[in-house]
């Protein structure tokens, strides 16, 4: 009787965490969904749109000022050398998914590590500027990534990150073109 009373009591507490819990830590430690990886894409359109220039990166990768800052309107005619034409309905469907699952908003151990990363500098635009994601990179030979030109930069993801597109981006999953699997 006294278990059934201390699990009672446990699953109460646990219950009125929500109510009294502030934000990210509480909600990571009794989410379900908190992974590993960040969250694959989710939004046919935005995998279309994204995904026929470059990568189609997952949101969980930068934090909610960056996709302001790369999908505001004064932006898409310079997109790293690409003028961007959509209608504004799309721009904003395509902002607001970006927005809802950037990297502080997210509960997955990488999108949290890569808020933490950022410390507060301003909003990075590429993937490429943020510290987590360049330390994670640092054991790997230039001429692996930029002397590659199957891979040419970080920003290729899935160039060596086999299972990139269903939002894994560990390590085990690396094959660098041309070099075989990575061991890190």
């Amino acid at each position: 009787m006294k278990k059934i009373r201390t699990l009672a009591i446990a699953l109460a507490a646990a219950l009125a965490v929500p109510a009294w819990a502030d934000d990210s830590i509480w909600k990571w430690a009794i989410s379900l969904e908190r992974s590993k990886e960040a969250r694959p894409v989710s939004l046919p359109r935005y995998a279309d749109e994204c995904g026929s220039c470059h990568y189609a990166y997952p949101p969980g990768l930068l934090p909610e000022a960056s996709w302001r800052k790369l999908l505001a309107p004064q932006a898409l005619p310079d997109h790293f050398g690409e003028n961007i034409e959509m209608k504004e309905a799309e721009r904003t469907e395509l902002l607001d998914y970006a927005a809802r699952n950037a990297a502080d908003h997210s509960l997955t151990k990488r999108s949290r590590k890569i808020v933490a990363s950022l410390g507060e500098q301003p909003a990075p635009l590429r993937i490429s500027e943020i510290a987590y994601i360049r330390r994670k990179h640092q054991k790997i030979p230039e001429a692996q990534i930029k002397g590659n030109p199957k891979v040419k930069s970080l920003a290729m993801c899935d160039a060596c990150h086999t299972q990139a597109s269903a939002g894994d981006l560990d390590d085990h999953s690396v094959v660098i073109p041309g070099y075989g699997r990575w061991r890190w």
